[in-house]
C-alpha cells in the first residue's frame, strides 16, 4: 500500500528511496482522487519492489504541494534520485497511469 507523505518524512521516504516514488497529490474531498485510489493501490501492489507509491494530502502538507507547483488534483509525479521527472495532472486509468510509470522506469 502507498504511503502517507508529510512534511517530516519525505526527506527520508523520497528523498532517501534508493526506488523511484510515485507521489500523488490529493485531498479528501476530491472526487477524481476518490476515483483514482483504487488504481494506485493497485499499481502498487504491481510494482513493489521496482517502484514506491505515496501519497500527500495537499491540504495538510501545503510546503511541499507549493514546492511541487501543484495546481489541480489529482495529480501524480514521478521521482528518481530526488528529482521530478515527470507529472501528469487529473484523473487516470489504470493504463494510463501504469503508461506513465513505465515511460519513466525504461
Amino acid at each position: 500500500m502507498p504511503i502517507e507523505i508529510t512534511e517530516e518524512n519525505y526527506d527520508s521516504e523520497v528523498g532517501g528511496s534508493d526506488l523511484p516514488v510515485v507521489i500523488d497529490f490529493y485531498t479528501t474531498w476530491c472526487g477524481p482522487c476518490k476515483i483514482t485510489k483504487p488504481i494506485f493501490n493497485e499499481l502498487a501492489l504491481e510494482y513493489v519492489g521496482r517502484v514506491k507509491f505515496a501519497c500527500l494530502n495537499i491540504d495538510q502538507h501545503r510546503n511541499l504541494s507549493i514546492k511541487f507547483g501543484i495546481t489541480s488534483i489529482p495529480t501524480f509525479i514521478f521521482i528518481k534520485d530526488n528529482v521530478a521527472l515527470g507529472k501528469v495532472i487529473g484523473g487516470k486509468s489504470h493504463s494510463d497511469l501504469k503508461e506513465f510509470i513505465d515511460f519513466y522506469l525504461d
